[in-house]
């Protein structure tokens, strides 16, 4: 299937709902640290709030995924939103509040709509024939990194040509025009069966390793945006640079997602494709902390983005191999808590190697943290995989066999003790 397939009334109107949704979101943490960066000690209280938005995030994602009604999901996503929208819009008009209370309109709006996105995800793949999941999903991923690409521009031009607040404003109203959106689209998704809260959180639990692995990717793409202008100063380039770089990182991710999405199927497993690809990031992003010029910096990044975005969508891909359909979103959330959580410890990571050790070795000991991650996931998969063969292997495996056997030879002695009754056998054997 073709991208162009892609383009029926239900995915075009499941796009417009998604950029209004997931905007907002892409906006936040800068939009933060913005509001309040004119105030005494700006810089330290908006990355506190930034803080507790990402922690309402990790914190409700798995929560409220959990709680989804996957048939009927649309009004607890409208309520998360409109949640999102309240928290956004209350930072936007009182943006002198108190401390304590910016933090807990940032808690909410981070909190808020933190299911949404792996809901989304899930009613995308219900929109399109099962041929089509990789295109869709590919389709999504150049949608949000596109998303991620043009928010800070949005919320910096906003927020130094006309005011602070205006950036929470706005997200505000996008993230109402997508409580509207919500009603062009679908009410939920078909699941072949309900789950009880005790086998999804068992299926759920049971796909650790490829949470790990989401995290690990995080951790990498952490590295590339937060270290980056300090590396570049280590350097003797100019810092004006980072965005630029930063920029080629997204562009090379939205190609990567483009051509996943070309073909049906690629090389190996799913988890092997993940795998591979997470290492091959963590090489590029290794590279840049080895390389002197910007260019080649520019060359390492481009080729890890290319490859940043293929690794996620294996990532996913698995995923939905391993969840039933009643855990998808559910799992999408946890997934989602997952790569946050990895951001911010690389993150905190960074901050704090960065006031004892260059940022090159900085960037390097976030890949070892990577690599472990890595190693730990690799270990789960294989465990996981031997699991999956022995259930296969009780299921249709040798006992199967067995009972094959069994009535073959009970028919080849009716045949011996009946020899005229051959005709009535092949009749029996028609109907099983």
């Amino acid at each position: 299937m073709s991208y162009r397939e892609l383009a029926t009334r239900p995915v075009l109107a499941w796009s417009a709902v998604t950029v209004a949704g997931r905007l907002p979101i892409a906006m936040a943490p800068l939009a933060l640290v913005f509001l309040v960066r004119e105030r005494p000690g700006g810089y330290s209280l908006g990355a506190v709030l930034a803080a507790a938005y990402v922690i309402g995030e990790i914190v409700a994602a798995p929560v409220l995924g959990l709680r989804l009604n996957a048939e009927h999901a649309r009004p607890q996503l409208a309520a998360g939103l409109a949640v999102g929208a309240a928290g956004f819009t209350g930072l936007g008009l009182v943006p002198g509040a108190h401390p304590v209370v910016l933090a807990a309109l940032a808690l909410l709006g981070g909190a808020g709509p933190a299911a949404v996105p792996g809901a989304l995800r899930a009613l995308l793949t219900s929109l399109v024939p099962e041929r089509a999941v990789t295109q869709a999903m590919s389709m999504e991923s150049m949608l949000v990194f596109g998303i991620w690409a043009a928010a800070p521009t949005l919320v910096t031009g906003l927020a130094l040509g006309v005011d602070p607040a205006v950036p929470l404003l706005l997200m505000g109203v996008l993230a109402g025009l997508a409580v509207a959106g919500l009603w062009t689209l679908p009410s939920g998704w078909q699941q072949a069966a309900k789950g009880d809260g005790a086998s999804t959180r068992r299926a759920l639990l049971r796909a650790w390793p490829v949470y790990v692995l989401g995290a690990a990717g995080l951790t990498l793409l952490a590295l590339a945006e937060l270290i980056l202008p300090a590396l570049l100063e280590q350097r003797g380039i100019g810092i004006g640079w980072a965005g630029l770089l930063l920029a080629g990182f997204s562009i090379g991710s939205a190609v990567g997602a483009f051509a996943y999405g070309l073909r049906a199927g690629w090389p190996g497993t799913l988890p092997v494709q993940s795998l591979v690809l997470v290492v091959a990031v963590a090489s590029g992003v290794a590279l840049v902390a080895v390389l002197p010029s910007a260019a080649w910096i520019a060359v390492a990044l481009v080729a890890a983005g290319l490859l940043q975005a293929p690794a996620s969508l294996a990532r996913n891909l698995a995923l939905r191999e391993l969840l039933p359909p009643s855990a998808l979103a559910a799992g999408y959330s946890v997934m989602y808590a997952a790569v946050g959580a990895g951001y911010a410890v690389s993150g905190t990571l960074a901050g704090g190697l960065l006031k004892v050790v260059a940022p090159s070795t900085a960037i390097l000991c976030g890949v070892g943290l990577t690599g472990l991650l890595v190693l730990i996931g690799a270990v789960g998969e294989r465990r996981l995989l031997r699991e999956r063969e022995r259930e296969d292997g009780y299921r249709g495996g040798p006992r199967s066999q067995e009972a094959a056997s069994d009535d073959a030879a009970s028919e080849e002695a009716a045949s011996e003790e009946a020899p005229g009754t051959s005709d009535d056998a092949a009749v029996r054997n028609v109907r099983r």
